[in-house]
């Protein structure tokens, strides 16, 4: 998972309809201290300040906001490996429409096959 992307989702799940920008990358105190915070609007534009106007968002509860998103995408590694080695649904269709009208059920054997080595090759 991208660093922007964990950093976006924490201040987001920490605080939902936080608005703010950033100018590059955030991994640091330092980097947290440059967020532009939106905190209003005046004439239909945005009022922006570097002062945090958010005690809830610290970068300490941010960052560990961060490492947990990062530990569950982690988690989720072999899902993503899963679902790009399974066999197309248009096969398993195929063959189990064989199998169930009366055809050779080998293309269902196939699909089973390619099936459980993909579990396999990616355990949970």
């Amino acid at each position: 998972m991208e660093n922007l992307d964990k950093f976006w989702k924490a201040l987001t799940t920490l605080k939902p309809g936080v608005q703010a920008s950033v100018h590059g990358d955030v991994t640091s105190q330092e980097d947290f201290d440059k967020v532009e915070w939106t905190i209003g609007e005046e004439n239909a534009m945005a009022i922006i300040t570097t002062t945090n106007p958010h005690s809830e968002l610290t970068w300490d509860l941010v960052e560990a906001e961060m490492i947990r998103l990062q530990a569950e995408y982690d988690a989720q590694d072999y899902a993503r490996k899963r679902e790009a080695a399974y066999p197309l649904l248009k096969d398993f269709a195929e063959a189990y429409t064989e199998k169930e009208f009366g055809g050779d059920a080998t293309k269902m054997d196939a699909y089973k096959i390619k099936y459980e080595k993909v579990r396999s090759d990616n355990p949970k």
